[in-house]
């Protein structure tokens, strides 16, 4: 069979599979539930086009690696087919361990097990399969190879993950603010010391790279449509798990109802488990919410019904923190209309925040390599004053409640 496959992207026309086992990965039943996996989470409700999947974005990001692979060894870098392989397969299956709906749910799901958590059992699970050969891909994965560069290019503050999604979700939300160049970025690459750095030439790409990540944030990620469609997301598992513990029969497909009805934490998250999880994606959460808006409780019902025709709450964002007496005056207000208690009141009004900085300084920072040879981080090397600002985090304050009735 032939595993050297053509794929056609509509961000970087054709891509070539590099080798069979990225093909026999890509084939795997664990890696094409990323095809049900929404990118954006709940954005598409503000941004029609972002269905995108996790699958497009895993793709993508071989490309880049690819593309980071070859000009590194053109600038005189040594890189061995077995390493070669290690990143393909480190970045290809970087983001496999995601929930549905992306980090909408990451903690409803499961009790405070990130996706690089699952995405570990995953690789470990498929390392078996493949005979091993994922041994080196989870030792870049974990940041622990003794090639530095090579981790950095899988998560660092310049790496292909993000290289690929801050294109692609500018590309499919339509928000031209986003589009960075990232052949441009993977041009200018190189290695010094064991770690990455931009040569002189990419200053400006690097710049605009920050920027953009900055204007995507408050644009797209943070947006406040897409925070309160979350928030509701997460308060329907909640309500959910709630109504499950006391006794109530809940319509739902054989993976939701096992995470609905356990409470699983990294200390009981096994091999049955992970199985399971591979059989969960957005279908299942879509189809729980059009069950469960006819559901005879008035939480649940109502928040799925938001969800499902977009009738969602509505939010304000503020520089100070919000005041209780203002979350209180919704609160009681909601209660005397329905006739409900606070604890039901408190799905539909809550406050919270949000943090933006584009840029982490000193922390696996973007290092410049100067013509003369002198490495210096984008802060000090750029003449753009606001890069340092950029790199300060900016927190807004949120609250949420009902619009006129529910």
């Amino acid at each position: 069979m032939n595993k050297l496959k053509i794929l056609n992207d509509p961000i970087y026309g054709f891509i070539t599979i590099p080798n069979s086992l990225i093909f026999d990965l890509i084939q795997h039943k664990y890696f094409q539930r990323l095809r049900r996996i929404t990118q954006m989470g709940m954005s598409y409700l503000v941004y029609p086009g972002a269905h995108h999947t996790r699958f497009h974005h895993a793709i993508g990001c071989v490309h880049l690696m690819q593309q980071a692979v070859n000009v590194l060894r053109f600038k005189g870098v040594t890189i061995s087919e077995e390493e070669e392989n290690g990143l393909y397969a480190a970045i290809l299956l970087h983001d496999i361990g995601h929930g549905p709906f992306s980090h909408a749910m990451e903690n409803s799901i499961v009790n405070n097990v990130p996706h690089e958590e699952i995405s570990l059992f995953f690789m470990d699970r498929l390392n078996k399969e493949f005979n091993g050969s994922l041994t080196l891909a989870i030792e870049i994965f974990k940041g622990k190879y003794d090639r530095k560069f090579m981790c950095q290019l899988i998560s660092g503050q310049i790496d292909m993950d993000r290289a690929d999604y801050l294109k692609r979700d500018s590309f499919y939300t339509g928000v031209a603010e986003g589009n960075i160049n990232s052949e441009r970025l993977i041009t200018m690459l190189n290695v010094v010391d064991d770690n990455l750095v931009v040569e002189e030439k990419g200053i400006y790409s690097v710049e605009k790279f920050i920027i953009a990540r900055r204007l995507m944030y408050w644009q797209v990620y943070l947006h406040k449509t897409s925070l309160v469609a979350e928030q509701l997301l997460i308060r329907v598992l909640k309500r959910a798990n709630e109504l499950c513990d006391a006794g109530h029969k809940l319509n739902a497909s054989g993976p939701l109802l096992y995470f609905l009805k356990n409470k699983i934490s990294i200390a009981n998250f096994n091999n049955e488990t992970l199985e399971i999880f591979s059989e969960l994606d957005d279908y299942d959460i879509i189809s729980a919410l059009k069950n469960w808006q006819y559901y005879d409780d008035f939480v649940l019902s109502n928040l799925c019904e938001m969800i499902i025709n977009r009738n969602l709450l509505k939010v304000k964002l503020k520089n100070k923190i919000i005041k209780k007496s203002s979350l209180d005056k919704h609160i009681d207000a909601l209660k005397l209309k329905y006739d409900i208690s606070t604890e039901e009141a408190q799905y539909f009004v809550f406050t919270g925040n949000i943090s933006n900085q584009a840029y982490q300084l000193n922390t696996k920072g973007i290092n410049i390599l100067h013509k003369s040879g002198k490495i210096e981080d984008i802060v000090k090397a750029s003449d753009q004053l606001n890069l340092k600002a950029l790199s300060k985090p900016v927190t807004k304050y949120y609250i949420c409640y009902p619009k006129d009735k529910l």
